[in-house]
C-alpha cells in the first residue's frame, strides 16, 4: 500500500481548485499545506489533500512531464466515478475516457480517465469486489 504520492504541477493554484473539485465526489476532502521550511533544506512546499485521517496525494509546484505519470483513485461507486468524471471535465481536464466498464480488465471494473490540466492520467476506479462486504 503506498503511503503518499508527490505530484509536480505548474501552477500550484490551479491544480489546488481543480484537484479540491475533483476529489471531493470520492469522499477526498481533507486539505493540509505544508511549509517546505519545516522540512530539511531544500524541502518543497506541499499542499496535501486526504481522507480518515490521511494525507496521502501532494501537489508541490515544479516541473512538469504529465505523460510520465498516471494516478489511479479508488471509487467508492459507479456514481462516485461519474461524478469525479464529470467534475474534472467542468474543471478543465480532458478526456481520456468516459466513464464505463473496462472489460479489458475485468466486467466489474468501471473508471472514467482524465487528463488533467498538466497533462496528468487521472482513473477514478470502482472495482465492486474490493467493496464487497
Amino acid at each position: 500500500m503506498l503511503d503518499h504520492l508527490f505530484l509536480s504541477v505548474s501552477d500550484i493554484e490551479r491544480s489546488i481548485r481543480f484537484y479540491e473539485a475533483v476529489l471531493a465526489p470520492l469522499g477526498i476532502t481533507a486539505r493540509l499545506d505544508y511549509d517546505g521550511k519545516d522540512g530539511p533544506p531544500g524541502h518543497p512546499d506541499l499542499k496535501g489533500f486526504g481522507a480518515n485521517g490521511r494525507m496521502f496525494f501532494w501537489l508541490r509546484e515544479g516541473v512538469v512531464e504529465g505523460k510520465a505519470v498516471h494516478v489511479g483513485f479508488v471509487a467508492n461507486s459507479k456514481a462516485e466515478v461519474e461524478s469525479a468524471y464529470a467534475a474534472a471535465i467542468d474543471n478543465g481536464a480532458i478526456d481520456n475516457g468516459a466513464p464505463g466498464a473496462r472489460l479489458h480488465y475485468d466486467p466489474d471494473y468501471y473508471a472514467g480517465n482524465v487528463l488533467d490540466p498538466d497533462g496528468y492520467s487521472l482513473e477514478f476506479v470502482y472495482k465492486n469486489w474490493q467493496h464487497a462486504q
